[in-house]
């Protein structure tokens, strides 16, 4: 393969030269994974990932990587259940606080100060606040691994959404109004985010879709 002098190239393995790391910042904005969970234990947790998405239309399915054995991850395992939240522009602040290193037990919850709403399938709680929660059921747990087949410290949990809830506001002539929901993202580099807004809109269909 040809290289050409105005690509700047690397290999992973060897490290990427730069002040930080751009492969978030190319596969991206992502979406928030802004995960509640519950202990068995009892203790609640709520955290986001930044490597979180949906997979699957039917049954729905949404999936986050623990980039390390986190609580989120430590909760999935021991109860089997967990609640995505959506990440709004006018929680931004709040989401942040939830990442901040604390000890397992601690309630992000108060520490954030969000309202807590009781699950209606699963004994996990909801962030209230937010306009969109999906209830999920663990599917899966998949240990990532290398090309070679040694392990990495990463794990991603795949869950069913068994209930859906959307703030009523929020469906316009029956289509969910993603542009007016504040919706924010994961950038790159150490602070970066972006919000979804009706000024970044355009227009496609597919071909063969109806229209």
């Amino acid at each position: 393969m040809r290289q050409h002098d105005d690509l700047y190239s690397y290999e992973p393995a060897k490290g990427h030269g730069l002040p930080h790391d751009p492969l978030n910042s190319m596969v991206g904005p992502r979406p928030i994974g802004w995960i509640s969970s519950r202990g068995r234990d009892g203790s609640v947790n709520l955290a986001p990932y930044s490597f979180f998405n949906l997979f699957n239309y039917r049954p729905p399915i949404v999936g986050f990587c623990s980039t390390s054995a986190k609580d989120s991850l430590r909760n999935a395992q021991e109860t089997g259940v967990f609640v995505w939240n959506l990440a709004t522009r006018d929680l931004a602040e709040q989401m942040n606080a939830t990442s901040a290193p604390v000890p397992y037990g601690t309630n992000e919850f108060e520490a954030a100060g969000l309202t807590q709403r009781l699950a209606v399938h699963i004994d996990v709680p909801r962030v209230a606040e937010s306009p969109v929660h999906f209830e999920c059921r663990v599917t899966d747990i998949h240990r990532l691994r290398r090309h070679d087949g040694t392990d990495v410290d990463s794990w991603l949990v795949m869950g069913e959404a068994v209930a859906i809830h959307i703030a009523r506001h929020l469906i316009v002539d029956g289509v969910f109004d993603t542009f007016g929901a504040g919706i924010i993202l994961r950038g790159g580099g150490p602070s970066a985010y972006a919000a979804i807004t009706p000024e970044t809109r355009f227009d496609m269909n597919r071909p063969g879709a109806p229209r």
